[in-house]
């Protein structure tokens, strides 16, 4: 089986350096000292496994002398002190070896506190040497802009947020990107990217942890990483360093923790901590993919704390004929809008098996469809050009495109019941039912809701769900965060975020809800195996 593990930084063979860079910077790296060394002088310490990594990235030239590697995507997991590194590297494009006149090095984070941690490991490094911290100026004032200035050349080392907005007219020569899987948005990103754009031989360093979801920036460079790794894309500018468990790997054999953990070897991060993480993890969902995600860096598909484990959903991909559907009683489940919200449209299909086959329809505002892309981390675009969603023109959803969906839903199947929560949908509700449709109201309220939550994760958690791999129910499912009453067990979904969508799943925890109450709930006079009523 082909992996992503970089096997190269073990295999002990060659890295190219014709010009001497890799050797250079792995020497000014090892110049350097940390407040946290224990070796002696306090020197930087450059393991074996980070040595190579470095001089992979510096090493490597084209003919005219210029950088190979354009971007990498360092992924560790805590504790493997890739903020230490990604530091060190900051100083050597701002006074080191790679420094240029006028030169930009930024520390780019998800807000200003996580980028503020990067820049502090910089300043301290700096500090432990008088002659350094005598060649350069250090401003990080509380809630002021967080700067390095090398007078010599005039290079900057500047920290930045991605929840700042963009940030334009940048030139940098360096960048590094840190838990890239905590951005919202893409607007710092493209500036970064569209600013290297303008200088010759730039560096863009991505260090981070696992994240979550299949959509959005991160989610993007991470499987681009992986591929570039397995050898599907071929991109010698792309470096890809991932330090992660395979899905099927053990989570609790230790070999696999030194193995995705490379600085368990020299003592970080704590293998009695690991230990202890991994047995508060068992038996306990949440923690587990937190253990997961965090210290084996599996990039996690779902929320911390899901409805359902999505495996077992994703297993449930199956074609199913719509003729055989069309025969099939039907259950509605609709979740509107409030102002500028998506509106979802969910069918729950009940076999004489109790499986359900589920199907949904988004309905999307298309007015700012870009900004609410980035905003939500979903590729509308894309998907309405595959014509997974429905869009409405204007900010807003139209509700005439709603009702006339569900009219030709109820012309098309044999719909039992259309549910609503009257709360939003008063209107829409009353002209269907005096069309004479089975509108039924389904009030959102934490015990309606939640029994609804725990009747679809039983359906999943059970195997009985059918649907035909929409990734924009998926994705809503993806979105989803429980919480879990501890004195009735009933189950709270919520978003992960306020730019969370989980109206798809809303939609159908209704539908499945309703389609097996009403089945639970028929009369045995309803039977035809029952001939009748039986006196004794």
């Amino acid at each position: 089986m082909t992996t992503a593990f970089p096997a190269w930084i073990y295999d002990g063979t060659p890295i190219p350096d014709p010009l001497g860079h890799g050797e250079r910077a792995v020497t000014f790296l090892r110049r350097l000292r940390h407040p946290n060394s224990d070796a002696p002088g306090r020197a930087f310490q450059l393991h074996e496994w980070q040595e190579r990594i470095v001089r992979r990235i510096y090493g490597p030239r084209n003919a005219d002398g210029s950088r190979i590697v354009k971007t990498v995507l360092l992924l560790l997991p805590r504790g493997n002190r890739k903020t230490s590194l990604a530091a060190a590297l900051a100083l050597l494009h701002l006074f080191g070896p790679e420094s240029r006149p006028a030169g930009q090095v930024l520390f780019a984070a998800c807000d200003r506190e996580q980028a503020s941690i990067g820049f502090k490991e910089a300043a301290n490094i700096i500090r432990e040497d008088r002659r350094l911290l005598n060649a350069v100026t250090i401003r990080d004032a509380f809630n002021s802009k967080k700067q390095i200035t090398f007078g010599k050349k005039a290079s900057t080392l500047t920290a930045l947020a991605s929840d700042g907005g963009a940030a334009h007219g940048l030139t940098p020569s360096f960048t590094l990107i840190d838990e890239i899987h905590a951005w919202r948005g893409r607007d710092l990103w493209e500036a970064i990217k569209s600013g290297q754009a303008k200088t010759d031989d730039t560096l863009m360093v991505i260090a981070t942890t696992a994240g979550r979801g299949a959509e959005g920036l991160a989610a993007d460079q991470f499987n681009y990483a992986v591929r570039v790794a397995k050898g599907e894309v071929v991109n010698p500018e792309f470096l890809p360093v991932l330090f992660m468990a395979e899905p099927d790997d053990d989570w609790q054999d230790e070999a696999v923790w030194h193995r995705v953990n490379p600085g368990l070897a020299h003592g970080f991060p704590s293998l009695s901590g690991l230990r202890a993480l991994a047995k508060e993890a068992e038996g306990n969902p949440a923690e587990l993919a937190s253990f997961k995600q965090f210290n084996l860096n599996i990039w996690q598909a779902n929320s911390r704390d899901p409805l359902f484990d999505l495996a077992t959903y994703d297993a449930r991909c199956l074609e199913d004929d719509e003729a055989d559907l069309e025969q099939l009683p039907a259950y509605i489940g609709v979740d509107m809008s409030v102002s500028g919200d998506l509106t979802a449209v969910s069918v729950a299909f009940r076999h004489d098996d109790g499986q359900i086959t589920l199907r949904s329809t988004v309905f999307v505002p298309d007015d700012a469809l870009r900004e609410r892309s980035s905003r939500d981390g979903a590729p509308y675009q894309r998907w309405a050009t595959d014509g997974l969603i429905r869009l409405c023109p204007g900010p807003i959803i139209d509700n005439d495109m709603v009702e006339d969906h569900v009219r030709n839903l109820c012309a098309s199947y044999d719909v039992q019941e259309v549910a609503f929560d009257p709360h939003l949908a008063r209107v829409v509700m009353q002209h269907l039912h005096d069309e004479g449709l089975p509108v039924f109201a389904f009030p959102q309220r934490p015990l309606t809701m939640g029994v609804a939550a725990g009747d679809l994760e039983r359906i999943v958690t059970g195997r009985l769900i059918r649907h035909d791999g929409d990734p924009v129910l998926r994705h809503h499912f993806e979105n989803v965060v429980t919480s879990r009453n501890p004195t009735t067990g009933l189950v709270r979904m919520h978003k992960a975020t306020t730019a969370s969508r989980i109206d798809a799943a809303v939609a159908s925890a209704m539908a499945v809800s309703r389609a097996v109450t009403a089945n639970n709930t028929k009369s045995r006079y309803d039977d035809p195996e029952v001939p009748g009523l039986m006196i004794l």
